[in-house]
């Protein structure tokens, strides 16, 4: 039977059921059609900001609606309701399958929510989780243990959110997947002053869990302590060298930079179109031995992780690249059809009024043998990066720009004095071939990471181990 907290949130109040659906269906898809769906959604949000120990802004929202999708080939049709009603539904419908021409036939089929396998995250609301009190109390937490680190912090900014989210998917094969989506995320940000100089620093992270996990371990003041790390960092960083030199990433969130210059890439509408630098490569070396990256959108409770994606097919671990050979693509149901494969499970939207496609859940790359401080001793001079900014990449060259927000140089395998304004400049692919070591310390990221694609924000996660990159050229103010 359909899953009773879907049932109660998204077609009760409408006075929905299996009849309502079933006439739905037939009046969305049929001959001629060659896929789509029907995808409702209920998402419930809320945001609490902190800044110098006062409670700036509180907002909660409540979004409900459905968006209606057939497709015929290449050709999509949409169309998408803020009002769950049948009247509403049926137009809805019409209009999503007029651009197709497609007929009317079909019968609904109720399928498992998750079949085979134990549910990600627990269902429950996080934003009923705790009182105001007590969200409020997290956020004071931090902001008491930024100041108690450093008397040089002048400023501290908290942010802490949630959103409780319900969906159901009614696809053209007349099969209906659901989820509940509980996330959450704790932000820190501290200003730091001394003799004129200012310099800032961040931290935080989440998943799918409740906001008790921010109260367990001291996790809100951990955030609130590396914040203040990384501007006491900053505040003693000189100007980064400049040249083409041996990097080394740290491990974690520097896998956003795998993220953005090489998983886009592999994503399944570029690769179709033939516009990714990795496209018709299949089969072939494409990295360095050793590399092996993976999507995997099953890890429990973490930030990118689902049930199901947004088309209803459940998640997997899908290897990308094995030893350095491409070995796949990250499909959607359309894509893979066009292309003669399967869905990964990766077919994600923003939400209810948008057009799903291909996308990361957490990607991240395997850890090797080579010891990190190994690492480190075998670079005479270079750069290590710890933690990146922001960055452009041109998915069909794989040419991209990032800034690293926390880097060090290196002398005679030696980690010394922290460097500002470093930017990493280079080819996703050819990065790929450069790399030369990989650590046995492979790391997810906190839970910060928000991907955007065509306009659509979704939550994602990144991991890598440590790594050498031989002959990377950095941007910088002073000649290496």
């Amino acid at each position: 039977m359909i899953d009773s907290l879907a049932q109660q949130t998204l077609l009760d109040p409408a006075g929905l059921g299996e009849s309502e659906l079933d006439t739905l269906l037939a009046t969305t898809f049929g001959h001629g059609v060659d896929g789509g769906d029907c995808y409702f959604q209920f998402a419930c949000q809320e945001g609490w900001s902190l800044e110098d120990g006062i409670v700036k802004s509180a907002s909660f929202n409540i979004e409900r609606g459905v968006g209606i999708r057939v497709v015929s080939g290449e050709q999509t049709g949409f169309a998408y309701s803020d009002d769950i009603a049948m009247p509403a539904m049926l137009e809805a419908a019409r209009t999503a399958r007029s651009i197709t021409s497609a007929g009317q036939s079909g019968r609904i089929a109720v399928a498992a929510r998750n079949p085979g396998r134990e549910l990600l995250y627990h269902p429950d609301n996080p934003i009923d989780s705790l009182d105001e009190q007590a969200k409020i109390g997290i956020l004071k937490q931090a902001d008491a243990a930024a100041r108690a680190a450093d008397p040089r912090v002048t400023q501290v900014m908290c942010s802490l959110g949630g959103v409780h989210e319900v969906v159901l998917v009614l696809n053209a094969r007349g099969e209906l997947a659901t989820d509940v989506r509980p996330l959450v995320r704790l932000s820190v940000q501290v200003i730091m002053e001394q003799g004129g100089r200012r310099e800032s620093g961040s931290s935080g992270g989440g998943g799918r869990f409740g906001y008790a996990h921010f109260l367990e371990e001291d996790r809100a003041a951990a955030f609130a302590r590396e914040a203040v790390r990384q501007a006491q960092v900053n505040m003693e960083a000189e100007d980064a060298p400049a040249g083409s030199m041996k990097v080394v990433l740290g491990p974690g969130w520097p896998g956003v930079l795998l993220h953005e210059a090489i998983g886009h890439g592999l994503e399944g509408d570029f690769n179709r179109k033939g516009t990714s630098a990795f496209a018709g490569r299949i089969g072939e070396r494409v990295a360095a031995k050793g590399i092996t990256i993976v999507d995997d959108g099953t890890l429990a409770g973490r930030r990118g992780s689902l049930n199901v994606d947004d088309e209803g097919t459940p998640t997997q671990e899908t290897v990308l690249i094995e030893d350095g050979i491409l070995k796949g693509y990250m499909q959607d149901e359309m894509n893979a059809r066009l292309s003669g494969t399967r869905s990964t499970g990766n077919g994600r939207r923003e939400s209810y009024a948008r057009l799903p496609m291909p996308r990361m859940t957490n990607t991240y790359m395997l850890a090797g043998e080579a010891d990190p401080e190994e690492i480190i001793a075998s670079v005479d001079d270079g750069l290590y990066a710890v933690n990146f900014g922001g960055g452009q990449v041109d998915i069909t060259s794989g040419k991209f720009v990032f800034s690293a927000s926390e880097a060090y140089r290196i002398r005679n395998g030696r980690v010394t004095n922290p460097v500002k304004g470093a930017t990493l400049i280079g080819n996703g692919p050819d990065v790929l071939t450069r790399v030369s070591m990989i650590g046995n310390d492979m790391q997810l990221d906190p839970g910060i990471g928000t991907c955007g694609k065509e306009g659509q924000g979704v939550p994602v996660g990144v991991g890598q181990p440590t790594l050498r990159i031989d002959g990377m050229t950095v941007g910088g103010t002073q000649a290496a």
